[in-house]
């Protein structure tokens, strides 16, 4: 693990999407090779750091750009655009750095977006096995002198493999969750690449065990108080996966459009219409770009909700943008994997095959958007707009 250097300074929004933008076309050439291989993206990941990318959403009182939410969600877009698992991996570092900015003392603010900007990455260590809900940790925090122990294990940690410090959740003597933002290499800390997901392959997503590992008092930020009052913390995390999903859509619908017009379908009769003329394909391709374009649409809508919450964050501004994001996250879900579909229609078995790898897109589609089942956000838009009824505050609505 190598600490990146020379770590560009992005200064505007503007900037930020202009080096997105060259960054996905790098990442793009080898994507398919990735996958296939399960290439761990290692080079690329310390050129995405080197970017200044992984410190946008760093207020500007602390030397960051401070995008907005609508910047942050269309850089990621672009990246997953290129590379699902690489859009995927800075997820938890930017929703670490959302629960340092609305609880973090302002030296640790001061501390650790300094290292976020010097190039550091955070990865995560949150999710657990064989807990009563989703929400559960048993993780433990203990006391020991000046500072603290934590034992335990998780799963699905994407980008610790990855990471200079690891985001983790634990159980406080008290039976509060706090997050404590553990050094990558700390004694009694171990990280297993035993990820082996058909779909976004090289995220590396592996699981992460504690064994007495020593953390500073300084490193410990409180966490479960950030459900307990509104904050932008939950619809932060899910506009994310939702830009994720977005650019796995739209890479799927550039890679059917490319395979229409140059490849010849063999169930097309070379004496009728040519593929793009065929009707069939035009109502596809007319359905998935409607649908893609409303994705987008409501992702930067979504945005748009979630910086006035950031802004101004209250009950009603907080339900607002949770709301908004659930939208874009369900139809975000439903068109990229409408789109991988689409693809395997039009380009026939040939979407298979090894040299061509277009069913990663998917893959990844299949796999990433069961993070959080898109049926309780429907849920949660229908009891709003019906009833009244603001959505719960946790980070998975």
């Amino acid at each position: 693990m190598t600490l990146s250097q020379h770590v560009a300074v992005i200064a505007s929004d503007e900037q930020a999407l202009i080096v997105a933008s060259d960054l996905a076309d790098d990442f793009k050439r080898d994507s398919a090779l990735r996958d296939r291989e399960r290439r761990l993206p290692r080079p690329e990941l310390e050129a995405f750091s080197r970017s200044g990318l992984w410190g946008i959403s760093v207020p500007k009182a602390y030397g960051g750009a401070g995008v907005s939410n609508v910047t942050l969600a269309k850089v990621i877009a672009l990246i997953a655009q290129a590379d699902g698992s690489l859009g995927q991996i800075p997820q938890n570092h930017y929703y670490a750095l959302e629960v340092l900015r609305v609880n973090g003392s302002e030296a640790q603010k001061q501390r650790l977006y300094a290292e976020v900007l010097a190039g550091q990455r955070f990865g995560n260590a949150l999710a657990e096995l064989g807990t009563k809900t989703a929400h559960d940790r048993t993780t433990q925090l203990r006391r020991d002198g000046a500072g603290y122990r934590i034992n335990g294990r998780k799963f699905y940690a994407t980008g610790a493999i990855y990471a200079q410090r690891i985001p983790t959740s634990v159980v406080d003597e008290h039976g509060v969750q706090q997050l404590a933002f553990v050094p990558r290499n700390s004694k009694g800390l171990t990280v297993i690449d035993d990820w082996s997901g058909f779909g976004q392959r090289t995220t590396g997503s592996g699981s992460v065990v504690f064994e007495d590992v020593y953390v500073a008092a300084e490193d410990v930020v409180p966490f479960q108080s950030a459900f307990e009052r509104p904050t932008p913390v939950g619809p932060l995390a899910q506009i994310l996966h939702a830009a994720i999903d977005t650019g796995i859509a739209r890479a799927a619908y550039e890679d059917a459009l490319h395979f229409v017009r140059t490849k010849t379908r063999p169930w097309i009769d070379a004496t009728s219409d040519i593929a793009t003329e065929d009707p069939h394909t035009l109502k596809s391709f007319g359905q998935l770009s409607i649908r893609l374009h409303a994705a987008e649409a409501l992702l930067e809508r979504a945005g748009e909700f979630l910086d006035q919450a950031q802004a101004a964050p209250d009950a009603d501004t907080v339900a607002a943008a949770s709301i908004a994001v659930a939208e874009a996250r369900a139809i975000s879900t439903e068109t990229s994997l409408a789109a991988g579909t689409t693809l395997f229609e039009l380009a026939g078995s040939q979407a298979t095959l090894a040299e061509h790898g277009l069913d990663r897109h998917w893959r990844n589609a299949r796999v990433h958007t069961l993070h959080d089942p898109v049926r309780w956000k429907y849920h949660a838009v229908g009891n709003f707009y019906l009833n009244d009824e603001k959505p719960p505050l946790r980070g998975t609505i």
